[in-house]
């Protein structure tokens, strides 16, 4: 494998991982909300996050990379450092408050953690197609801030 083939491919691995926190996060999230409405859009969110995480898995394997996970306790330790460095740690601690403003704020902080990476990716030398997919969910990624934000202004 060429060495732009790696590049591409450990951009993808880290989007990937990106998007697993988010719908691992906003699972959770939730989870812990009472109100249906929102309730509602974090599930329809979480599941945006596993197409996203999809679409990105696929691209890496026509590329002949793999994305799998790894479950060593090295594996694990750096899973859980990569959620804090993606945004999505202090989420626990609003779903232990049962506070929904706090929770909608924990995953605006994580979206905020997803959008750094995708710009992070975009300044690296993609293939058209996958940087067609990177700008795509970007943008939704963006959305669904925008969407957070106003769901907590209106709570």
């Amino acid at each position: 494998m060429d060495n732009m083939n790696s590049k591409v491919l450990d951009t993808l691995n880290d989007l990937v991982e990106t998007a697993r926190d988010g719908q691992k996060g906003y699972e959770t999230a939730a989870g812990a909300v009472a109100d249906p409405r929102v309730k509602s859009e974090l599930h329809r969110l979480a599941q945006q996050r596993a197409v996203f995480a999809s679409e990105l898995e696929s691209k890496a394997q026509q590329l002949g990379g793999s994305t799998s996970h790894t479950t060593t306790v090295e594996g694990v330790a750096m899973e859980a450092a990569g959620a804090v460095h993606r945004g999505w740690i202090n989420l626990k601690a609003a779903v232990g408050a049962n506070d929904s403003k706090a929770i909608l704020g924990e995953c605006e902080t994580g979206d905020e953690a997803a959008l750094k990476a995708y710009n992070n990716a975009l300044n690296e030398p993609l293939p058209l197609d996958v940087k067609n997919i990177v700008q795509k969910q970007q943008m939704e990624i963006q959305a669904a801030k925008q969407t957070i934000t106003s769901l907590k202004q209106a709570l």
